[in-house]
């Protein structure tokens, strides 16, 4: 089982409120960085793609500078934010793509019936605030193997997801369940494969359970991306980018072609979001917001 303390990702979510209370005088020069950044906006989006950015991997930068930031970049969303931060976003003008709060974590999933009692009431009482604010999209884990096998993961998943699938269902919110790998980041993690992903989408058997394409997460794991985004088109609702190998920028310092891959995704009919999922390489905060421009500009295809 993964040390649910160890990952970039998930220590990152714990530190945010920590690292927020110590912003204070920081905040005026987040403020400039953001302010900066208009700097680097001198063309008109293409708006193919409807872009988002998750907020773990900017942690560091308050949240209020972190939306002017990228609401002028062209961003139109932020994943991964829960209740307590959707009134920002809201107040910026900005939509929470995929919602967060109701997952036990990444390992604890909805693979191992111990936790379904747990997960059965975060999802009922999280599904009518997704939806009472407007938002249409939570996500779900399938929790780590455990010595589990396929089928056995399948029914369990398939049982627990069907006590809240018709919550989500009168509220017409998306539960997602997100594509991870398990050969570098998430050792054990169930939902490793699209192929898996898809299996369990037509047991649970509803329009409201789909899948997180991780393009980071399934160049790792399985590769062929394109052709497999084709192939499981009907069951992905949303993504997510980072680049290969290292989870850094997704400019020409790795190995995917993200303009293909969007333009492959557009060609689709996609009118989801694209969202920014790589760990910016520099430290300050300008440095960051000016990866995280690139990298939206890249993928504006």
């Amino acid at each position: 089982m993964t040390d649910s303390s160890s990952h970039p990702r998930r220590r990152a979510i714990k530190n945010m409120v920590v690292g927020s209370l110590a912003m204070g005088t920081a905040a005026s020069a987040f403020a400039n960085a953001a302010s900066s950044s208009q700097a680097h906006v001198h063309y008109t989006m293409k708006v193919n793609i409807n872009h988002s950015v998750c907020r773990w991997c900017y942690g560091s930068i308050p949240l209020e500078e972190f939306c002017i930031a990228v609401k002028q970049m062209g961003i139109v969303a932020i994943d991964l934010v829960g209740p307590k931060d959707w009134p920002v976003l809201q107040k910026h003008g900005l939509y929470s793509s995929m919602c967060n709060g109701a997952e036990i974590n990444l390992v604890d999933g909805w693979n191992h019936p111990e936790f379904h009692s747990t997960l059965i009431k975060n999802y009922s009482e999280m599904i009518p605030l997704v939806a009472k604010a407007g938002y249409k999209q939570l996500i779900c884990f399938s929790g780590s193997r455990r010595n589990l096998d396929d089928e056995t993961g399948w029914n369990n998943c398939t049982e627990g997801l069907k006590k809240v699938i018709g919550i989500a269902e009168k509220h017409k919110v998306t539960l997602v369940m997100e594509l991870l790998n398990s050969k570098v980041d998430h050792k054990d993690y169930q939902c490793d494969k699209t192929a898996w992903g898809a299996e369990l989408a037509k047991r649970v058997g509803s329009e409201n359970f789909k899948l997180l394409y991780d393009i980071y997460h399934m160049q790792i794991d399985e590769g062929d991306v394109i052709r497999t985004i084709r192939q499981y088109y009907p069951y992905l609702s949303h993504f997510h980018t980072g680049g290969v190998p290292g989870r850094r920028e997704i400019n020409q310092s790795q190995e995917l072609y993200y303009p293909a891959i969007m333009k492959a995704i557009v060609d689709l009919g996609f009118k989801g979001y694209v969202a920014q999922e790589f760990i910016p390489t520099p430290k300050d905060a300008k440095g960051q917001l000016a990866s995280l421009q690139e990298g939206v500009t890249i993928c504006d295809v």
